[in-house]
C-alpha cells in the first residue's frame, strides 16, 4: 500500500511530476527527509507550484500530506509556502497538511552557520544551498537542537538556540553576520500556536492509516548519489536519501511497501560541486541545459550537464533495488544526431576498467567515460502517448538503459507537461 518515489542520481529527474500522477491514486503523501533544500516543481491545471518545504500531494484535494519526522522544519517557509499554495487556489490546504511532533528545527542559525562554514571552504566548498540543512542535522546528531515538540510545550527552548548560538560564535571568530538570536526566538514563539493544529504522533498518525489500509505515497528528496553514505561524499547532502533514509524517516510496514520508483532522466545533470564523470563542458553541455531548462528549483542554480551515467545509475540500483523505473525528459535528446552513454570508466593513471562506481571521489573526478553511441532519431517526441508511437532509435534507446539497469522502464516523460508521460 506504500509506494516509494526516488531519484536515482544527482537530483533534479523530474519525481514532482509522477509523484503528482501518483497522488491522486492515494491517500497520503508524505515526505520523510530532507527540508527545504529541496525542489519539486507540478504543473496543474495549468498553474505551476514550486515545492520545497511541503508535499506536492497538496495539489490533489483528497490527499492527506504529512512532513515526516526525518524532515528539518524551516517554520516561516513552511507558512510562507502554505500562503503561496493557497493564493493560488488549493483548497483546504491546512486541514491536510500535517507535521511531525518530532521533526527538527532548521533554524537561521543553521543557515547563518552553513553559509559561514562555505566560505571557509573556499574553492573546495561543499555547493550547499545555503540553507542550514547540514548544521541543522549537526545539532540533532549533536542533541543539541530543537524539536517540534520542543517549541510546543517547553517554554525554555529558546536556551537550547541560544546555547547553539554560543557555540557558532566560538566556532567562526565571534561573529554571525547580522544573525539576531532574539528575534529568531520571539519569531518562533509567535509561530507556535499557529502551528499546534498541523502537529501529529506520525507514529499513531501511520500505524492507523496502514492498518486502515489507506495507500501512501512517500515523495523523496534529492537522490541517490547525494545520499550522506552512498553519495560523492563529501559533496553530498547531511542525511539519507535512498530507500534505508525513508525507512528510518517514516514508520512504515516494510511488509507494506508495495514499489520502490527510481526517477532517472534521460541525460545528466548535477548542481553544486562534486565529481561528474559525464560532465560536458562544451557543446553538447550547452544544448542539454538551453534545451532542458536546467536551472534549479530551489537555487536558480545552473546545472551542469552531461550524457547518460549508466555506472553511476546501476550503482543507485543496487542501493536501492527499484522496482521500476521513470525515465524523463526524453523529448530533450530529439535533436541528437548520435547520443552517448557511459558504460564503464577508465583509470587514466593506470589504464584500469573500472565497471563499479567508486567511493573515492578523488579517483572519481578523474575517471574517463567509456561510451557507447547510438545514434539519435531526430524527431520531435514531445507529447507521444504510445511506446510504439516513439521513433525506432528511441525504443532502442529505452530498451538498451532498461538492459543494462535490470529494471523495467515504466514511465517514459516525453515533454513539459503533465500529461506529456506515457505509460508502458
Amino acid at each position: 500500500m506504500a509506494t516509494i518515489v526516488l531519484g536515482v542520481q544527482w537530483g533534479d529527474e523530474g519525481k514532482g511530476k509522477l509523484c503528482d500522477i501518483l497522488s491522486t491514486e492515494v491517500q497520503i503523501c508524505a515526505r520523510a527527509t530532507g527540508g527545504r533544500n529541496c525542489g519539486h516543481t507540478v504543473v496543474t491545471n495549468g498553474i505551476s507550484y514550486d515545492f520545497h518545504m511541503l508535499p506536492s500531494g497538496l495539489v490533489h484535494p483528497e490527499t492527506t500530506n504529512l512532513i515526516g519526522p526525518g524532515v528539518v522544519l524551516h517554520v516561516p517557509t513552511f507558512f510562507s509556502e502554505l500562503a503561496t499554495v493557497e493564493a493560488k487556489g488549493v483548497v483546504n490546504a491546512q486541514r491536510r497538511l500535517k507535521i511531525s511532533t518530532r521533526c527538527a528545527l532548521n533554524l537561521d542559525l543553521h543557515a547563518a552557520a552553513d553559509r559561514l562554514r562555505e566560505g571557509q571552504l573556499g574553492s573546495k566548498n561543499i555547493g550547499t544551498t545555503g540553507r542550514g540543512i547540514g548544521p541543522s542535522y549537526s545539532s540533532k546528531a549533536e542533541r543539541s537542537t530543537v524539536l517540534l515538540a520542543d517549541l510546543l510545550d517547553d517554554d525554555e527552548f529558546g536556551d537550547r538556540i541560544r546555547a547553539m548560538e554560543r557555540d557558532y560564535k566560538l566556532r567562526f571568530g565571534g561573529s554571525l553576520g547580522d544573525y539576531n538570536v532574539e528575534e529568531e526566538i520571539k519569531e518562533l514563539e509567535n509561530y507556535r500556536e499557529r502551528l499546534r493544529p498541523f502537529s501529529v504522533d506520525d507514529i499513531e498518525f501511520l500505524e492507523e492509516a496502514q492498518n486502515q489500509g489507506k495507500k501512501i505515497m512517500v515523495e523523496g528528496a534529492q537522490s541517490a548519489l547525494l545520499d550522506n553514505t552512498y553519495g560523492t561524499w563529501p559533496y553530498v547532502t547531511s542525511t539519507s536519501t535512498t530507500f534505508g533514509g525513508v525507512m528510518a524517516g517514516l514508520t512504515l510496514n516494510r511488509r507494506k511497501v508495495d514499489s520502490v520508483i527510481g526517477v532517472l532522466k534521460a541525460y545528466c545533470t548535477r548542481v553544486g560541486s562534486g565529481p561528474f564523470p559525464t560532465e560536458d563542458f562544451g557543446e553538447i553541455g550547452n544544448k542539454l541545459q538551453e534545451i532542458g531548462h536546467e536551472f534549479g528549483v530551489s537555487t536558480g542554480r545552473r546545472r551542469r550537464c552531461g550524457w547518460l551515467d549508466l555506472v553511476s545509475a546501476k550503482y543507485s540500483e543496487y542501493v536501492n533495488h527499484y522496482d521500476a523505473l521513470n525515465l524523463t525528459k526524453l523529448d530533450v535528446l530529439d535533436s541528437f544526431e548520435e547520443i552517448k552513454v557511459a558504460v564503464a570508466y577508465k583509470d587514466p593513471d593506470t589504464g584500469e576498467t573500472i565497471n563499479n562506481f567508486p567511493a573515492s571521489a578523488k579517483l572519481l573526478s578523474k575517471v574517463v567515460p567509456v561510451y557507447k553511441t547510438v545514434k539519435g532519431w531526430n524527431t520531435k517526441t514531445t507529447g507521444t502517448k504510445t511506446f510504439s508511437d516513439l521513433p525506432a532509435e528511441a525504443q532502442e534507446y529505452i530498451k538498451f538503459i532498461e538492459d543494462f539497469m535490470g529494471v523495467k522502464i515504466t514511465w517514459v516523460g516525453c515533454g513539459p507537461k503533465r500529461e506529456d508521460i506515457l505509460v508502458r
